[in-house]
């Protein structure tokens, strides 16, 4: 398991595939039915004890972990995985102070680099996927095929040929009664759900209009000079990339998908369904430079649903802009506010939520994953995040190509931003110019499909 460690001088590690992805695998997930039925992972009892593995050692990844090893009943984590040995060591070091009981990791269950994620799988029961996005689709199909049930953080893909590969494994998922939850934490908000059971009673009469934002500053950003420094040696570019996923597409999305899909999962929500086509337009206006790769800065998108309901979504990271994340819905008989600690209905039957969060909504969605896996009851947000993480790709899709696109062309559609091979000196998607800055796309010129 070689891999490059910020805190060596080693050189990177010869090419080394672990996935090559046929027009098959993409359609059905060829691999799935590999292992028997008598190895699926079925029903826990509440006295049993989980074991757990964790693939993805950042900051939401040992975040999840740590909400796992917080529910009812016994879970140990017994296996780690990362494609960078110092942040799967250090994202177990801060789960050690968190829950040292609960570790059971030991030097033979570290697993680093590009395939380590099957070895982690196999020993778990439950498997925490919290990667850079645009892995997703490839762990989530080796943890099905695998028989493990899964909490996999959103969004489950970053093109469409990972959302058609994600989909498929969930449906092998269903087959074998394995549990899958996704990180959409909206759905374990008391006053999400609340506010959303009213309106699909007709609290605001027929739906006409919405708008979502998630307008706000730009996030962490990894220099290219700073992470050189740190490993005393040039990284190559897919190091470079890996360390500073935010800003590519094949990992992040662009951050229309990586953050803006909570607000659209609510819209989805909404509409107990997806939208229909979508136009739009974004750009790069300020955050500019070699360390910011090639997403956008910002998005505004028009979502038209099958009953002609329009969806207004804004996202942006500009510093020293007007903020706000939230979404609210306009009916024929009143509206609502859907933004989190603001829930209410104002109109002919005016509301607003009062109640109490018993569990913190990132803990509840744990909670309520493990109790399904105890009490062996149906459990399957996985069409759900797939369908919301399409969403988002849509929205990108509209934005990068200035085009109005619809739901069906968007989802069929066969370019993939991910690489085709998977190795420290394999290519990248994009790479930079003499310059070092990176090409953005170009409304009315980029292709999508």
């Amino acid at each position: 398991m070689n891999t490059p460690d910020s805190k060596t001088d080693q050189a990177p590690v010869s090419r080394r595939t672990f996935l090559k992805t046929s027009s098959t695998a993409i359609a059905g997930g060829t691999l799935l039915g590999a292992l028997p039925i008598e190895r699926f992972a079925l029903g826990a009892s509440p006295g049993d004890t989980l074991r757990l593995a964790l693939v993805g050692c950042g900051g939401r990844g040992s975040g999840a972990a740590s909400q796992a090893l917080s529910t009812l009943g016994g879970v140990k984590l017994v296996a780690v995985a990362d494609a960078f040995k110092d942040r799967l060591e250090g994202g177990l070091e801060n789960l050690k102070e968190q829950h040292k009981d609960k570790i059971e990791v030991k030097e033979e269950s570290k697993f680093v680099g590009f395939d380590a994620y099957k070895e982690a799988i196999a020993m778990a029961d439950v498997v925490v996927l919290a990667t850079p996005p645009g892995f997703r689709p490839i762990h989530f199909e080796e943890a099905i095929r695998q028989n493990k049930h899964v909490f996999t953080e959103k969004p489950v893909a970053t093109d469409a040929t990972g959302i058609r590969k994600f989909l498929a494994a969930a449906e092998e998922a269903k087959k074998k009664n394995l549990k899958v939850g996704v990180g959409l934490q909206r759905h374990h908000q008391t006053g999400y759900i609340e506010t959303l059971k009213r309106l699909h009673e007709g609290a605001i009469g027929d739906i006409v209009s919405m708008r979502c934002y998630w307008n706000g500053t730009t996030p962490w950003v990894r220099p290219r000079a700073q992470l050189e420094k740190q490993a005393g040696r040039k990284l190559t570019e897919m190091e470079y990339q890996m360390r500073n996923w935010y800003y590519f597409v094949w990992l992040c999305g662009d951050h229309i998908c990586e953050q803006h899909i909570h607000n659209l999962d609510v819209m989805n929500w909404v509409k107990q369904g997806n939208p229909v086509r979508a136009h739009g337009m974004g750009g790069v206006e300020v955050r500019k430079g070699p360390d910011y790769g090639e997403i956008f800065d910002h998005h505004a998108v028009e979502f038209e649903y099958a009953d002609g309901t329009r969806c207004y979504s804004q996202c942006r990271h500009i510093n020293g802009c007007w903020s706000d994340v939230s979404e609210h819905v306009q009916g024929t008989k009143g509206k609502a506010d859907l933004t989190d600690g603001r829930w209410s209905i104002s109109g002919e039957t005016p509301w607003r939520f009062t109640g109490k969060q018993e569990r913190e909504r990132y803990q509840q969605e744990h909670d309520d994953l493990f109790a399904a896996i105890r009490n062996d009851t149906p459990y399957s947000e996985a069409e759900n995040g797939a369908k919301s993480s399409m969403t988002a790709i849509l929205g990108r899709m509209a934005t990068y190509s200035g085009k109005m696109i619809d739901w069906e062309a968007a989802i069929n559609s066969k370019i993939s931003v991910m690489p085709t091979e998977y190795a420290w000196d394999a290519e990248t998607p994009t790479k930079p110019g003499a310059d070092g800055w990176y090409a953005h796309a170009v409304p009315g010129k980029t292709m999508v499909m």
